[in-house]
């Protein structure tokens, strides 16, 4: 195999940063894209050859190697089990899925089908974060005693966020699931979570901000891991001002603040404005930090250059971007929705 033939399934913004590592990589063809909407746009943009509305049809005719699962949550089991039912190997966008049990049965079937399932954790790939989780297997702060870890930002404009049937609730599930995933992977294979605690603003007329949102526009939680160390972790949509992603690691010997978002080394003043600064902003006059390169740096590129290199050479995703992470990540969610909704910590059994 000279090239990874990928078909795209979705046509929005989760689609358009996949064609846009994809386009960056030699080893890739972007074959197809299949999609309700949008679809003269995206294969326009990126010159995809071949379109179809359907996209099981899309996976029976085209000569594929790897699927892109770029649709809203509720949507990726049922399109990772036709990946699976057509021996092709998936990547899927996170939340895994809007329960346990559909991940749960994600992971079957790819592994029954003998196809290798990815989950798109792209903080694990973050090559700030990659860098950071080197400076701790150094020695250079010591041991990890705690960490701290947030995605937050003004609010998703999809519809599909708004709605609990097919975001699986709020803020907790679509933002906070970046910290979970990393914290998780970066607290080790052998030491899982085993309790949660956690609050949420509760939906509608009992969130902050976005009162026509059913799930929570605002949630924290604390994660006990099996050793004992605790992370906390947040994500709102009533953070003004652009999505703002930060980890915090505090270690014995020292600790380390990593700014995924606002860390640009450009700093920019405008009269009138500019064409883009970075995610979430809601005006771009003044003074702002405009991203050098935003799919790039949230680690985009180097997760799905990962994934392809691990389908040419023939190689199962290591631990945090594997089908059983998404499983683990979508447990701790579930038992922080039961934790806010009873009021008191949950056990969890990763």
């Amino acid at each position: 195999m000279d090239k990874v033939r990928v078909g795209i399934v979705g046509s929005k913004f989760a689609a358009d940063f996949h064609c846009d590592s994809y386009s960056r990589n030699g080893k890739v063809e972007i074959a197809a894209v299949a999609a309700i909407d949008n679809l003269p746009e995206i294969s326009s943009k990126w010159g995809i050859p071949k379109t179809y509305e359907d996209y099981d049809e899309m996976m029976a005719k085209e000569e594929l190697d790897l699927i892109s699962v770029c649709v809203p949550n509720f949507l990726h089991h049922d399109v990772v089990v036709a990946a699976a039912k057509h021996k092709l190997d998936v990547i899927t966008e996170k939340p895994m899925a809007t329960s346990v049990a559909d991940c749960r049965e994600m992971v079957t079937v790819c592994e029954e089908a003998g196809v290798k399932l990815f989950y798109a954790e792209d903080w694990v790939l973050m090559p700030a974060l990659c860098r950071a989780l080197e400076i701790v297997e150094n020695g250079g702060i010591g041991d990890i005693l705690y960490l701290k870890a947030r995605e937050i930002h003004n609010g998703s404009h999809s519809p599909f966020a708004k709605k609990l049937n097919t975001c699986g609730g709020g803020s907790l599930i679509h933002l906070a699931m970046h910290p979970i995933g990393w914290v998780i992977y970066a607290m080790g294979e052998d030491n899982p979570v085993v309790e949660v605690t956690a609050k949420t603003s509760g939906g509608l007329g009992r969130n902050y901000v976005h009162k026509e949102f059913e799930g929570e526009d605002w949630a924290v939680g604390i994660m006990k891991f099996k050793d004992g160390r605790h992370a906390l972790i947040e994500g709102n949509y009533i953070c003004v001002g652009g999505m703002d992603d930060m980890v915090e690691i505090y270690g014995s010997e020292g600790r380390m603040i990593i700014d995924m978002t606002f860390s640009s080394p450009i700093k920019c003043y405008s009269r009138g404005g500019i064409d883009y600064a970075i995610e979430k902003t809601d005006f771009t006059h003044g003074w702002t930090k405009p991203a050098a390169d935003e799919f790039y740096n949230l680690g985009y590129v180097h997760e799905l250059g990962y994934f392809v290199d691990c389908v040419l050479n023939d190689e199962r995703p290591k631990f945090g971007v594997d089908g059983p992470t998404g499983v683990m990540c979508m447990q701790v969610v579930e038992a922080m929705y039961r934790s806010a909704k009873e009021g008191k910590s949950v056990a969890v059994e990763c």
